[in-house]
């Protein structure tokens, strides 16, 4: 009975450690104790993060190249704009403006796509503290001609649900250049079972 015992205990560490061992939105994390109009945003971007982090892994050249016709954007190009999109929904939260940028940065998709991540989970964690209030979260876009002011709604039904309809996109786009999406990822769930 000891043996079972210090066995099942010494099993359950493992499991727990090789847990704590996975990026940050391999799972998604678990949901709140309690439902506020914040923690239901930040479970909103955590999806996102999910969604995001299983979209974009093990992504090869031949997918991140992959346009469907000639008008289109590439995978490339698609993972660029939720990169944008995810600055505007971390600018908002932090409550600073999003101002335009004269110079294009070009960065690697490894970079792009870290970057997204941290955008995310930042986001994420602001949303999550005990005193934020959406009130506080306006979208602002600062221009040369002025500023123009959104409420948070507008987050939600602009960058955060444009960024999600980009992210089914791209798994769309790496399915077409022979990728699927990595098996055992539940998206209902928020899990991805080991094969």
């Amino acid at each position: 009975m000891k043996k079972n015992f210090i066995f099942f205990g010494v099993l359950f560490i493992q499991i727990q450690m090789m847990a704590q061992d996975k990026p940050y939105y391999y799972q998604i994390p678990e949901a709140p104790a309690s439902y506020t109009a914040t923690n239901v945003a930040a479970r909103l971007v955590d999806g996102l993060g999910f969604r995001y982090f299983w979209a974009t892994e093990g992504l090869r050249p031949v997918d991140l190249a992959f346009k469907p016709s000639d008008s289109a954007r590439t995978s490339l190009e698609t993972l660029e704009h939720i990169y944008g999109l995810t600055n505007v929904l971390l600018n908002a939260v932090q409550q600073k403006p999003t101002q335009p940028s004269n110079t294009v940065e070009k960065l690697s998709f490894e970079s792009i796509r870290a970057k997204t991540l941290q955008n995310i989970q930042k986001a994420s964690e602001i949303l999550k503290k005990q005193q934020a209030k959406l009130e506080d979260f306006d979208m602002i876009f600062e221009r040369p001609n002025g500023s123009t002011s959104f409420p948070f709604w507008n987050l939600v039904n602009g960058p955060i649900s444009d960024a999600l309809w980009h992210v089914g996109q791209v798994v769309t786009f790496r399915r077409s250049s022979g990728n699927p999406l990595p098996k055992g990822v539940n998206v209902l769930q928020g899990t991805k079972t080991e094969f």
